[in-house]
């Protein structure tokens, strides 16, 4: 199985990778790559199993996505890689810093998790009710439910038309089983092995993953670095480019380059 990607600036180094979430896609990065692409970067932005243009094998977990990722890096010769990550593609990009660290450079965890535990009731039945709508009413009901969320804003409403599109081109059966692999999910007892350069990016007002859960990932990695960026929901790199750009940048350009 190959995954689409999108690879502007194949000439230029190093590589950063950029996973996108739960229901988007590759095009969700639009902003970061072209900020990359002009910092003198290689941004490879992923359809990860099951979404966007990338097909679905029947079978999901990070784990597994994370080695579809590493596999295609590898054909592209994009290893080691600055891997980024957003919600469901943190726990990808995890996966993969935990499985193959030497494929790592540095790892940028933005509104994700090591282990799904929702503040209170209202939390668990905010996911347990995405789980419910997903297996019933089906991806449509879904999608738009999770836009309204995402997206609150009357400005809004074009970021919220884009994710809707973008969830529509995913394959259900990859979206259920992501869904049920998200509950499963739990490294953080292996948060302590992570021995490259980690940035933990939090949106102050993400009402999806608690920023206290994030606070406390990023407590159990090694010299991790939190930052807060204000105003600033679940789907950061869309509803605050510049300022998720300019902190995203800021990591790089204080790590060694090739």
């Amino acid at each position: 199985m190959t995954l689409y990607y999108r690879d502007p600036a194949p000439e230029a180094e190093p590589p950063v990778v950029l996973l996108h979430g739960l229901g988007s896609t590759s095009a969700s990065w639009q902003a970061q790559m072209a900020a990359l692409q002009a910092a003198r970067f290689r941004p490879i932005a992923v359809d990860l199993p099951g979404f966007g243009r990338s097909p679905y094998d029947g079978q999901w977990s990070p784990r597994h996505a994370a080695e579809k990722v590493q596999a295609l890096l590898a054909q592209l010769g994009a290893v080691p890689a600055h891997v980024v990550g957003i919600s469901l593609g943190g726990t990808v990009a995890l996966s993969m810093a935990l499985a193959a660290p030497e494929a790592v450079r540095s790892l940028t965890l933005v509104n994700t998790f090591a282990v799904l535990r929702p503040a209170g009731l209202r939390g668990w039945a905010y996911f347990a009710l995405r789980l419910a709508v997903v297996h019933t009413l089906g991806l449509e009901a879904q999608g738009k439910a999770v836009v309204r969320r995402i997206f609150p804003r009357p400005e809004h409403a074009h970021l919220r038309a884009a994710l809707l599109d973008e969830i529509r081109q995913a394959d259900p059966r990859a979206y259920r089983a992501a869904m049920r692999s998200l509950v499963r999910f739990d490294v953080a007892d292996r948060l302590h092995t992570l021995a490259m350069p980690v940035l933990v990016v939090t949106g102050a007002d993400d009402t999806t993953i608690p920023p206290a859960t994030q606070a406390e990932m990023t407590r159990r990695i090694p010299h991790a670095r939190h930052e807060v960026i204000p105003h600033a929901g679940h789907a950061v790199i869309a509803d605050s480019p510049e300022a998720f750009n300019r902190t995203l940048l800021d990591f790089l350009h204080t790590l060694p380059q090739p």
